[in-house]
């Protein structure tokens, strides 16, 4: 062994955020309030607005209280939500506790559904008609009439990711989003296909880093949490 080598041996490396990189946590949403056939959410902005299910409150309180506590001696710098009401609610615990006032971040909305929003979508995929079938065969959710193209989906999430990880060098930040939103970074991340991630469980935590050069994914779809709620 040369003299730089320690005497127990090269022990396997363990990894360290890169210089100026920014942590992000994105953490989806608690569970929404259901639909029924006849029914429609508010919309805000074209997106449907439903609030959180007694269920989703709960989520959000476990969520404030995992995420409170210092992560290897690093507390959050920042709470960023969606202009999607629900993001705020779940993101009022954890909020309250660290007395950081939420950010919002529009860019981080879910995808806008087209003719499917204000809860139809629900409807549409349980029916399992030929859109929603097309919908997971090509993996793209403009595949639904008016839905966003699926270009324009990908362009504000990358540009929002860019602001967020900004603002942010050598600190972590928690980002309440979407479902559609974490599977298109996680897929961005990683090279997979477009809806490979499309499976986030509500309330869940997953992490990416973030360097000019690329995104890397530490955690998806943490829910240690919630696992006997």
């Amino acid at each position: 062994m040369s003299d730089t080598t320690p005497a127990e041996g090269i022990r396997q490396l363990r990894f360290e955020r890169p210089a100026g990189a920014t942590s992000i946590l994105l953490v989806r949403h608690g569970e929404s309030i259901p639909i029924r056939p006849g029914e429609s959410f508010p919309l805000v902005d074209g997106h449907g607005d439903p609030e959180l299910d007694p269920r989703g409150v709960e989520q959000a309180e476990r969520i404030g209280a995992r995420l409170s506590r210092p992560r290897f001696g690093e507390k959050l710098a920042a709470i960023y939500v969606t202009n999607l009401r629900r993001t705020a609610q779940t993101a009022a615990p954890l909020s309250a506790a660290l007395s950081i006032g939420p950010a919002v971040e529009a860019g981080l909305r879910e995808v806008h559904l087209g003719d499917w929003e204000g809860g139809l979508y629900r409807i549409k995929l349980r029916e399992g008609g030929p859109i929603a079938q097309r919908l997971w065969k090509e993996g793209r959710w403009d595949v639904i009439p008016g839905a966003e193209p699926d270009e324009h989906f990908v362009e504000r999430i990358r540009a929002a990711v860019g602001r967020i990880a900004a603002a942010h060098p050598d600190e972590t930040v928690a980002a309440f989003t979407h479902g559609g939103v974490i599977g298109r970074v996680m897929a961005e991340a990683t090279g997979a296909s477009p809806l490979a991630f499309a499976g986030a469980s509500n309330g869940s935590i997953s992490e990416i880093v973030v360097t000019p050069e690329r995104w890397s994914v530490r955690t998806y779809n943490d829910i240690a949490h919630l696992e006997d709620l």
